[in-house]
């Protein structure tokens, strides 16, 4: 099995800085993507930025220089730093990952509990 743990969120003002991170574990033989979507209340769950095995990115609109992604594919975590924050960022920020465990042929999606990320005005 695959679990994704977050960690990182929390309270901040706006125009200050988090770092989020996740890390998968489990029966892995690969993992081609690791992002992170949110989720904010009344709202649908989006994309806020991904990262392929390769280094490919892509970021939602809304957090494009303000927020990077970085991964340590040795270690199997990704990392989101924010920065700017803004409290429309608000939001549960969920930690995924593209994986194809040991002995499997396909890959799926795994998801994380959420880390709850407010930002303040």
């Amino acid at each position: 099995q695959v679990q994704l743990v977050e960690s990182g969120g929390g309270l901040v003002q706006a125009g200050g800085s988090l770092r989020l991170s996740c890390a998968a574990s489990g029966s892995i033989r690969s993992i081609a993507a690791m992002g992170w979507y949110r989720q904010a209340p009344g709202k649908q769950r989006e994309l806020v930025a991904s990262m392929s095995s390769s280094g490919s990115t892509d970021f939602a609109d809304s957090v494009k220089g303000r927020f990077t992604i970085s991964r340590d594919n040795a270690k199997n975590t990704v990392y989101l730093q924010m920065n700017s924050l803004k409290p429309e960022d608000t939001a549960v920020y969920y930690c995924y990952g593209r994986v194809l465990r040991a002995g499997t042929i396909g890959y799926r999606d795994y998801w994380g509990q959420g880390t709850q990320v407010t930002v303040s005005s």
